[in-house]
């Protein structure tokens, strides 16, 4: 093994926690990433850690070499992402970096945001300082996937939820649907709630369900209840109409007709759209500084999410009960295809165990 690779892996353990730090602040630092930071004094003594717990909050190597005050000279600092150089909301991270008096900084991996990438690290050690990256990037890259996607491609990761019996049904031909999965199940849904930025229904889902769409208290930052209608035929009367708890926005497309908004009690954010194209959402979303997004709707939506590329992972429960019925909904219509060969190939990426039901998560 070179001394390259023997001095990265020295590294692991302390990248590991800086991880498990950036964790801390999971579903509330968009638009920002995750970070996680160590500071070691120069005999490799813990000194100091923190992490970026939200946009306008210091960013992780700020809180950690805050801790670490002037035991942080000629020591390193472990950081899950390269320090910014950049003026934000806050200053640049590699100034604050310089000013500590650092000997080494060793990085997980670079940002892909263009104001920074490379440039932070080349900043450092134009400064002087020793430089190194790469350590547990697929790791550091992997709690950051939402943020490195909406950065690549101008919206956020999309999520596509439902929960249905074992032979594919969400509902009984009558509509009933409540409940096909355990509490535990939709427990699970809660929290991965709290972990995104918004929440999109149609307006079937409004008219059929009336729901809140809240984390029930498992994040003090509810996400965005975002209702996408074609028409506006909406109910005057709806809990998502109550913004008190969280905030919501109704978006519509060209054919909305917007006298539904005449007599509507204030609170709900009207965003109106060129198009009926779930692709147009996103980049709204995106300006707004969603990371990621989760799709509660029915089948149609659904699928001209999927067909838009709007959906980049499902999350399937799976309850153990058989509904019948050739006219029972299905989480999905048609995407036309006309052979096998055409249709979506997905990655097996998590499977686990709620109560009785399967929830199994999928990459497309």
């Amino acid at each position: 093994m070179s001394d390259v690779s023997l001095d990265l892996k020295r590294w692991v353990p302390w990248m590991r926690r800086a991880i498990q730090l950036a964790l801390l602040a999971e579903g509330m630092t968009s638009p920002n990433p995750l970070v996680g930071a160590i500071v070691l004094d120069l005999n490799g003594n813990l000194v100091g850690e923190g992490f970026h717990a939200g946009a306008g909050k210091a960013h992780a190597e700020v809180a950690a070499l805050a801790q670490a005050g002037d035991k942080s000279i000629d020591g390193t600092i472990i950081v899950t992402l390269e320090p910014c150089c950049h003026h934000g909301l806050t200053p640049p991270c590699t100034d604050a970096i310089i000013k500590s008096r650092l000997k080494r900084v060793v990085v997980g991996m670079i940002d892909p945001d263009p104001r920074v990438s490379g440039q932070g690290i080349s900043r450092l050690k134009d400064a002087g300082l020793e430089v190194l990256d790469g350590v547990l990037k697929q790791e550091c890259e992997t709690i950051n996937r939402e943020f490195i996607f909406r950065v690549r491609n101008g919206r956020p990761w999309g999520i596509l939820k439902w929960a249905m019996s074992l032979d594919g049904r969400v509902g009984l031909p009558n509509g009933s649907s409540k409940w096909i999965t355990s509490q535990s199940s939709r427990n699970k849904v809660h929290q991965i709630r709290s972990k995104c930025d918004a929440i999109i229904v149609g307006g079937g889902t409004v008219r059929a369900d009336d729901p809140i769409l809240t984390s029930r208290g498992k994040s003090n930052f509810e996400p965005l209840r975002i209702v996408f209608s074609r028409s506006l035929d909406l109910p005057k009367s709806a809990n998502l109409w109550d913004t008190k708890i969280a905030k919501t926005i109704i978006a519509y497309g060209p054919d909305g007709d917007e006298a539904f908004f005449s007599d509507l009690p204030e609170g709900p954010e009207r965003l109106s759209l060129n198009s009926n194209d779930p692709a147009e959402l996103l980049v709204s979303l995106c300006e707004k500084g969603c990371n990621k997004i989760l799709w509660e709707c029915g089948p149609e939506l659904a699928t001209s999410a999927i067909k838009s590329n709007c959906v980049q992972e499902l999350v399937v429960f799976i309850a153990p009960k058989l509904l019948g019925g050739e006219s029972a909904m299905s989480p999905l219509s048609t995407f036309g295809f006309e052979s096998i060969n055409s249709s979506y190939k997905l990655q097996h990426s998590f499977l686990e165990t709620k109560d009785k039901d399967l929830c199994w998560r999928l990459i497309f």
